[in-house]
């Protein structure tokens, strides 16, 4: 693989782009391929776990997880990282029903149209094949995660449209969204070395294995996704093969990540009937 195939992966905050698609991005990186994170936001309204980094909030916090991101960026082999719009153009909103949803800066209340025209700029000028982000519910619900969803998706559609912006029209051919098929949660359950669920709906997340397109095998890129996430330490805290958010439930790291298409043509199927990589043709 040549850097003649290039991705884009849309992220909300800083440890998004690790957790659920740290060794995509570091197989492809690996292989040669262009590699583009956008992220959306600087994670100012995350919950800090460490003892030691709780004085971190607002513009800190955020300044703090930049230094993060790069450091995971580095243990990923990604070298094209950009904020949305430029570091700090738009905050985290935090979690859907908080007053950070309210401030006039935040993320989701962003113009959907002033946010779209700044990722066309970027598709253009990256002229992926692929485009990666969440789903319609923002993998969990977080308002970041939907609204990222929200540009992206419009973004994927108007790139090619030589009446929208600025710059030469891309197309790109195909759209994934993240996704974790529920029975490969259950080796989660009732297991770990960190507060256990007791079934597989608490997690908060995980959609129905029929849902699932693509399965890419984490294989030689798992220990790079294991150090980009030690990276996020104010964020998640490691325990292979788990790891806890601030909420100290185990999730367990997977040998594989997940993906819905849904957008272009399906690859070639592997042996459980889902694709093994996000490029067209897949061989």
């Amino acid at each position: 693989m040549s850097a003649d195939r290039r991705i884009l992966f849309v992220h909300a905050h800083p440890d998004d782009e690790s957790i659920e698609t740290g060794a995509t991005m570091a197989k492809y990186a690996a292989e040669g391929a262009h590699v583009c994170l956008v992220t959306c936001t600087r994670g100012e309204e995350g919950e800090v776990i460490p003892e030691d980094l709780r004085h971190l909030s607002g513009d800190a916090l955020g300044e703090y997880r930049t230094g993060e991101l790069a450091r995971a960026c580095a243990a990923l082999g990604v070298e094209d990282h950009r904020y949305l719009g430029g570091e700090g153009r738009w905050r985290d909103s935090g979690m859907m029903g908080t007053p950070s949803n309210n401030d006039p800066r935040c993320f989701w209340r962003a113009n959907v149209e002033e946010v779209t025209a700044e990722l066309v700029r970027v598709v253009r000028e990256v002229r992926p094949q692929v485009i990666v982000t969440y789903d319609d519910n923002g993998f969990y619900g977080h308002p970041d995660h939907i609204q990222a969803y929200r540009v992206a998706w419009r973004a994927f559609e108007r790139a090619a449209d030589a009446s929208y912006g600025e710059g030469e029209p891309w197309a790109p051919s195909r759209f994934y969204a993240t996704a974790i098929p529920i029975t490969s949660l259950e080796a989660g359950v009732g297991r770990g070395p960190f507060k256990r669920v007791g079934s597989v709906r608490e997690f908060g997340f995980g959609v129905p294995d029929a849902q699932v397109t693509t399965r890419i095998e984490a294989g030689a890129s798992l220990p790079a996704k294991v150090e980009a996430m030690r990276s996020h330490a104010t964020q998640i805290t490691m325990a292979p093969p788990y790891y806890a958010l601030s909420n100290d439930v185990g999730v367990p790291i997977l040998d594989a990540e997940y993906y819905t298409l849904l957008a272009g043509e399906s690859g070639i199927p592997g042996e459980d009937g889902r694709e093994t990589g996000l490029f067209h043709p897949v061989t």
